[in-house]
């Protein structure tokens, strides 16, 4: 199931496409300024983005551009304004399709499945969550362009915590994730000890961790840094 953010600061018109898509079985997020468009991104594992070009807190087409400094997600940019330097300015900083105000949500509709359908022909399937992306093809994790060497286990701990990303899971959540082919099992020392190996990879302080959290008595959460 395909997930959508909406960033978009017009409420009617943000709920109108939201209805519009989860009609059709996409899980839409939806965010009114860039704020809190970044805070989802960060927190889950969208897969298109329809982004408004005048924002409350800021330029879209910028936003556009920082995305495109770390993931390849699909972005179809909105505007108020047609103006041909508006569509130019977004295609180049990384658009990938521009549709100018009013429009037609079927028309609206009909771009979204074009391009995620021409974006996942082909493509390796690769799990964005704020400055990581962990690419299940390579089993290979990056921070931006830097690989950051992992084993096995730790992939498939990150795995599982990234594509449920923002969702607290139990030790018993995860631990059922990290059986591997042979059927070996991974016990709850041998979590904790993965868990402390990825913050020492992925956190700039591992003993106050803000991308991999601890909610004691339960289990963890990926947060991506937020």
């Amino acid at each position: 199931m395909k997930s959508i953010l909406i960033l978009e600061d017009d409420e009617n018109l943000s709920r109108g496409m939201a209805f519009t898509f989860e009609k059709d079985g996409y899980i839409t997020l939806a965010a009114g300024c860039i704020t809190e468009g970044k805070q989802v991104l960060k927190q889950h594992n969208i897969d298109l983005v329809i982004l408004d070009l005048g924002l409350p807190d800021g330029n879209g087409i910028d936003l556009c551009r920082e995305i495109r400094t770390y993931s390849k997600i699909p972005i179809i940019m909105l505007t108020a304004r047609d103006l041909e330097t508006d569509e130019v300015s977004g295609l180049l900083a990384g658009a990938d399709d521009y549709i100018t105000k009013p429009f037609s949500l079927s028309v609206l509709k009909a771009r979204v499945q074009a391009l995620l359908r021409r974006t996942g022909e082909g493509s390796r399937h690769v799990i964005y969550c704020g400055k990581f992306r962990l690419d299940t093809d390579l089993c290979k994790l990056f921070k931006e362009d830097e690989e950051i060497p992992i084993s096995a286990t730790e992939y498939r701990l990150l795995s599982f915590l990234m594509t449920n990303a923002g969702q607290v899971l139990s030790k018993e959540q995860i631990l059922s994730s990290l059986w591997d082919n042979e059927g070996n099992f991974v016990d709850e020392n041998t979590l904790a000890v993965n868990i402390s190996r990825l913050r020492a990879k992925l956190e700039g302080d591992p003993k106050n961790p803000r991308t991999i959290k601890t909610i004691h008595g339960i289990g963890y959460i990926w947060t991506g840094g937020v």
